[in-house]
């Protein structure tokens, strides 16, 4: 009788070259050229920007073109994501404690930004030396928006005019309610919403696979934003104001590098230096375009594929995009206090915290209008104190420089928060988090979905699949 042994040298023996099976053929992944192509880009704007200033100014079209093509497909990604994440639970308790766990993390981390800003704040105290002109002066007044609401106002805002306007008007929160409404409608329905849920997951995919056609034109919208903010600025803005623009990016540095990676590596084991990598491609369409919009189709799709639930994923991103905005925090910080200083009115810490606290509320209310950061400070200030709005003018030069690390700290923190919100309420396959940040589990560049969930393609052998309320299944080769 044959052994194992002489059984498994004969299948060894059987198997030539002719009979073996072929392995499927890996299709190439060319979207590494186009970041690439980005990164000349932005070489070439910087280029452009400090050569010829007025050409670069004349060239920011391109940038806003491109950031409104990506903004344009923010709500119907988010309907999307909600409506599926939602519609597949089967507890509506557990959405609440996502929500509410989000809005808690959210207003400390608002908090902790808004201290590590003061601090740093009252020890560079960088305004010292600074002279107002009328011409400054009025260029602060100039920047006071009269989009950014009051805290009750800002509440009722996020109700639409109509079911369809929340999609038509961009306004992030409001398309929230609408899928929040819609996700809860579906799951009451059980059985018979499932025709529909089927249907809003194919509007996904497409949604997705144009958001990809779209990513094409990055090298010409960086191309275009940096040239426009470089020639705009101009190099006597950026030495002036170099001891507040330097310490602000420090201070963000610290605040991601320290913070946020304590954060990240006490509560769930993850380095952050490797969730960094896997969302490179994201910061760098981040620093190219000064928007972190840019980034918000890309960053709730490649959570969903790190292993996060989609209704984690779904609430936690729309919602950070509006109230976890830790740059922005740090951003009215130490500018207000660069303000101060450079008028000659220093705060002493008991007129900076009120100040700040106002701040906070303020910056809620400005959620979603273009150019936040500087028009939620000055519409704050002259709230608050408008004796300081002379001073906005101050800044107005470099704020687009400022934005970036504006909008780089704002994605990381909503980045990690995701991470730990879905540890917290158990909602994240921690074996597929290891396997993705090892690249093993490669994100799909080409649809910015993740399609073996949809079975277009084959799964490699022992990927464990994502799976409501964090389950785990290995997917057959």
């Amino acid at each position: 009788m044959p052994t194992k042994t002489s059984r498994r040298a004969a299948v060894a023996a059987s198997s030539t070259p002719d009979t073996a099976p072929t392995a499927p053929a890996v299709k190439r992944d060319r979207t590494h050229y186009l970041y690439i192509a980005v990164i000349v880009a932005v070489a070439l704007g910087i280029a452009v920007g400090l050569i010829w200033p007025d050409a670069g100014v004349e060239l920011k079209p391109l940038g806003t073109g491109f950031v409104n093509l990506i903004k344009m497909m923010i709500s119907p990604i988010i309907f999307c994501t909600i409506v599926l994440g939602i519609g597949s639970v089967r507890k509506a308790a557990k959405v609440g404690a996502v929500g509410g766990i989000a809005l808690g993390y959210f207003t400390v981390m608002s908090l902790v930004a808004l201290t590590v800003g003061l601090v740093v704040g009252n020890i560079l105290h960088p305004g010292d030396g600074m002279h107002l002109t009328d011409a400054i002066k009025a260029t602060g007044h100039d920047q006071v928006s009269a989009d950014a609401l009051p805290p009750v106002d800002f509440v009722l805002s996020i109700i639409p005019k109509t079911f369809v306007s929340a999609f038509t008007e961009g306004q992030v929160l409001q398309t929230l309610l609408v899928a929040l409404l819609a996700g809860f409608a579906l799951q009451a329905m059980g059985s018979v919403g499932q025709p529909v849920l089927r249907g809003i997951e194919h509007i996904q995919r497409l949604v997705f696979r144009i958001l990809a056609m779209v990513m094409w034109a990055a090298p010409i919208g960086a191309f275009g934003a940096i040239a426009a903010v470089v020639g705009s600025a101009g190099m006597d803005a950026l030495k002036s104001l170099a001891v507040l623009m330097l310490g602000f990016y420090a201070t963000c540095f610290l605040f991601v590098f320290v913070v946020l990676a304590a954060l990240l590596r006490v509560f769930t084991g993850l380095n952050i230096l490797k969730l960094f990598k896997y969302l490179a491609r994201e910061f760098l369409l981040i620093l190219s375009t000064s928007s972190s919009e840019s980034a918000l189709p890309r960053l709730i799709a490649k959570m969903e594929h790190l292993g996060v639930s989609k209704p984690v994923v779904g609430i936690t991103v729309p919602t950070g995009y509006s109230f976890n905005l830790d740059g922005t925090m740090i951003y009215m910080t130490m500018a207000s206090l660069y303000i101060a200083d450079a008028m000659g009115t220093p705060m002493s810490i008991g007129e900076q915290i009120p100040l700040l606290l106002f701040l906070l509320l303020a910056s809620k209310g400005a959620a979603g209008v273009s150019g936040a950061g500087l028009a939620t400070l000055a519409g704050g200030l002259q709230s608050h104190k408008p004796a300081l709005v002379d001073g906005i003018g101050l800044i107005v030069g470099i704020d687009r420089f400022m934005s970036e690390a504006r909008a780089l700290t704002n994605f990381a923190g909503n980045a990690v928060a995701t991470v730990l919100i879905g540890t917290w309420t158990k909602e994240i396959d921690k074996e597929r988090v290891q396997l993705v940040l090892a690249g093993g589990l490669p994100f799909d560049e080409k649809t910015l979905l993740d399609e073996n969930e949809g079975g277009a393609e084959t799964a490699p052998a022992d990927v464990p699949e994502q799976r409501e309320g964090g389950e785990k299944e290995l997917a057959k080769a």
